[in-house]
């Protein structure tokens, strides 16, 4: 029996939460006056039909079908775990200016090289100006289509005129269709948009590729049920000021979901960066206030200069606590630590602290690198154990080093790029004796305080 609801329901235009009667702010998003009426759904009994094709085994289905092909791009094709699958949707999402565009008209630009139909669609740019950016960035092929388009229908009959293996589309916010209520990049059209390229991307077995916009706070535009939709998400990460960017992969249904691609933004275009590690390693001497680290990107080890300054607070002032590119909230751990177990008097002092390169280092691996530059900047020396070594390892509130993961790849790391030493958690192994590893000289600490020990680092303290 059909059933339909007494009451109408309001519904949230930007995350779509339902409530049962009208309110200024929606309880999920908390954003204000979003809230619209909106007639509840009547929920009719489904009648069961028989299916067109029959269920069969699954060691008898066939792999053919869905077996990988290169995008061209090394390190997209890594973050996709291999390549584009056959009728997999992809979401690129990323901040404006960040490369989006320029990155996916180069993987158009590759897969038509290829042999393999590939259309573009611009919702955002006429056909003339993504061909002014094509032209300046080398990304020019015969099988590579273009078209400036906002409608789903027309969309839709491009790829049927074209008939491409792998469909672009910049960006999925700017489509619309008349079928649905709402302006372009509302939740319903998004909803319906996307529901609509990812059908027929299953049923021609075209791989195809969407941008995505976000909101001020980093999160992907549009309904939640977008992420759902779609097989593959890629954030696309990136400092303004910095060239260096990040595709890293948050979902990703036909391979690793904590893999990242590393990217350089040039004026030609965009360029791979397949060994990293040196573009956050600066070239000088080593000075004081300086540590080197290793993080886990994904599964790929990147080594990483923290830097930090100490100075004497002026009279009548505040000291001051100041971060780029590290998690201000474990600064201000971690000099409470080393006043309290190192009896460094820092509350009288103010500490600046910096990643080099534009690097984002929140991992808590790097807590003992961190310790080790505002110890080095605090003596205003460097210890002799200290230029050449790597700090790993979580610092907890009683100064004790906690175990970090993936240590063995970091450790080979550090030892490709010619460092001698690295001080680990000594929970990682029984006993503080140190032991040789890929070539490199590993010595375990205990504590923040045996670390400092081991580099050097003099007993005395400025007061």
């Amino acid at each position: 029996m059909a059933r339909t609801a007494a009451k109408p329901a309001f519904r949230c235009t930007e995350c779509g939460w339902t409530t049962v009667r009208w309110v200024g702010r929606c309880g999920e998003c908390q954003a204000w006056g979003t809230v619209q009426e909106q007639g509840a759904p009547k929920l009719k009994e489904v009648r069961a039909q028989p299916p067109s094709r029959g269920a069969v085994p699954i060691a008898e289905v066939p792999t053919e079908a869905s077996e990988r092909a290169l995008s061209g791009i090394g390190e997209l094709d890594r973050v996709l775990g291999g390549g584009l699958v056959p009728g997999a949707v992809v979401l690129l999402a990323g901040e404006p200016g960040v490369g989006k565009s320029t990155l996916l008209l180069e993987v158009a630009a590759h897969w038509a090289r290829a042999g393999r139909r590939t259309l573009y669609v611009s919702g955002e740019e006429s056909a003339a100006q993504v061909r002014l950016r094509a032209g300046r960035t080398n990304a020019l092929a015969d099988e590579l289509y273009l078209a400036a388009e906002t409608d789903l229908g027309t969309v839709l009959g491009h790829v049927e005129q074209t008939n491409p293996s792998l469909l672009v589309v910049d960006s999925v916010q700017t489509i619309a269709t008349a079928e649905a209520d709402g302006s372009p990049g509302g939740v319903t059209q998004v909803r319906e948009v996307t529901g609509a390229l990812v059908r027929i991307a299953k049923s021609r077995g075209m791989a195809v590729l969407l941008i995505g916009h976000v909101t001020k706070d980093g999160n992907i535009a549009g309904p939640r049920l977008l992420e759902h939709l779609v097989d593959v998400v890629l954030a696309f990460e990136g400092d303004r000021h910095s060239g260096f960017r990040m595709v890293r992969a948050t979902k990703n249904r036909y391979g690793p979901a904590d893999e990242v691609g590393c990217f350089e933004l040039v004026d030609a275009g965009i360029n791979e960066v397949p060994d990293p590690s040196g573009l956050f390693i600066s070239q000088s001497v080593a000075v004081p206030g300086t540590a080197i680290t290793v993080t886990m990107e994904g599964r790929r080890p990147l080594l990483a200069e923290v830097q930090a300054l100490v100075s004497t607070t002026g009279p009548q002032q505040n000291p001051s606590r100041v971060s780029a590119g590290l998690d201000r909230q474990r600064l201000l751990m971690l000099l409470a630590v080393l006043q309290k177990r190192c009896r460094m008097p820092l509350h009288t002092q103010d500490c600046h602290a910096s990643s080099v390169g534009g690097a984002r280092v929140t991992e808590p691996s790097a807590d003992l690198a961190l310790a080790v530059a505002v110890a080095s900047s605090y003596v205003d020396a460097v210890p002799e154990g200290v230029g050449r070594a790597v700090a790993l390892g979580e610092i907890g509130l009683a100064g004790e080093l906690r175990r970090v993961p993936g240590v063995d790849r970091r450790i080979a790391e550090a030892g490709r790029l010619g460092f001698d030493t690295v001080i680990v958690p000594a929970s990682l192994q029984t006993g503080l004796k140190s032991y040789t590893q890929a070539g490199v000289t590993v010595q375990p600490a205990a504590t923040v305080m045996d670390a400092l020990g081991f580099l050097g680092f003099p007993g005395r303290r400025r007061g």
